[in-house]
């Protein structure tokens, strides 16, 4: 079935999304194109209020698919229960999330801040997400889930629209979760600029999705064991996969090294901190240079709310060794 390029949702999100979202800043440095081999473009989600680009999504999707006070549930990593808690408080919604029992502690902190009732179930996202289904459907509040809601995806496709209106690309990587993010971003490209590469990336020790894209139907992995807690997928969505295959050229894989290093260029570069899944772009270029070589290429970095220990381990200094 070909993708649907009716981007008219994402054209006409802009006006409901508050603009401490929008407009984000688009970094480049020369040590970084040295680094990579190519002309990297990265969006940066790191300078609102969630730190991350989920706000886009979460509050389109309040501002028109909700009805007045209607109270959601959700399950998240985190970055997503941050984007809903935010704009749910805002828009007089009350917001539980569920999160899994080892998620990132500054991520529950955070939604907690912003308005949340967290509630911590499972040993993973996935556990989490059927507790949070199980106590909408109990509760009666309105579930939510993160790569199915069409709102969620038109607001995730907003970044294209100011990528493709700031510069012109060869090739853009996205890091691939849920799928929200590569919806909205692919159909853009798709309608406005055809010639652009869509490349989505996956975590080596999280390949669900990568194996439900080429298989052409949901594969369950029994573990999504990577660093990399925003594209830690173990149960894909089974109804998007057509849809998201159509919306990228390939799927990749990364390894918890190529995140961690591009981690570290990231910071070092273009001097700001990402989580691991916002480094998944970079790390995708730095995994196979050839196919990149020379082009001007386009990625998000999607997150900034690293764990402390990750925190730690990038902003320590090098040990020093004496002969």
């Amino acid at each position: 079935m070909p993708l649907d390029l009716d981007i008219t949702g994402i054209v006409e999100a802009p006006r409901h999304i508050e603009r401490v979202f929008l407009r984000s800043s688009l970094l480049t440095a020369a040590a970084l194109d040295a680094a990579t081999g190519c002309h990297v473009l990265a969006k940066s989600e790191l300078a609102n209020p969630i730190g991350c680009f989920k706000g886009r999504g979460a509050d389109l999707f309040c501002a028109t698919a909700l009805a007045a006070e209607e109270s959601v549930v959700c399950a998240s990593a985190g970055n997503f229960g941050q984007g809903l808690a935010y704009a749910a408080n805002r828009r007089g919604h009350a917001c539980t999330v569920f999160a899994s029992e080892q998620a990132n502690p500054v991520k529950i902190e955070a939604m907690r801040r912003l308005g949340a009732d967290v509630r911590l179930a499972g040993a993973d996202f996935d556990a989490a997400k059927a507790a949070a289904r199980d106590h909408a459907l109990h509760t009666g509040q309105r579930w939510v889930e993160d790569g199915a809601e069409p709102a969620i995806a038109d607001g995730a496709g907003t970044i294209a629209l100011e990528l493709l209106d700031a510069a012109s690309f060869d090739s853009i990587v996205v890091p691939l979760g849920n799928g929200a993010l590569l919806d909205g971003i692919g159909r853009v490209v798709r309608a406005l600029a055809p010639h652009v590469h869509v490349i989505a990336v996956v975590a080596v020790n999280a390949p669900a999705m990568k194996l439900s894209l080429e298989a052409g139907q949901a594969i369950v992995t029994a573990r999504a064991d990577t660093i990399a807690d925003g594209i830690a997928v173990r149960v894909p969505i089974p109804a998007t996969l057509a849809r998201l295959r159509d919306c990228c050229d390939d799927v990749v894989a990364v390894s918890d090294d190529d995140l961690f290093a591009a981690m570290q260029l990231i910071h070092r570069t273009l001097g700001v901190v990402v989580e691991p899944a916002g480094a998944a772009g970079i790390a995708a270029i730095l995994a196979t240079p050839k196919r990149y070589a020379g082009q001007r290429v386009a990625t998000i970095l999607t997150g900034a709310n690293i764990a402390p220990v990750l925190r730690q381990r990038l902003l320590s200094p090098p040990l020093a060794f004496s002969r």
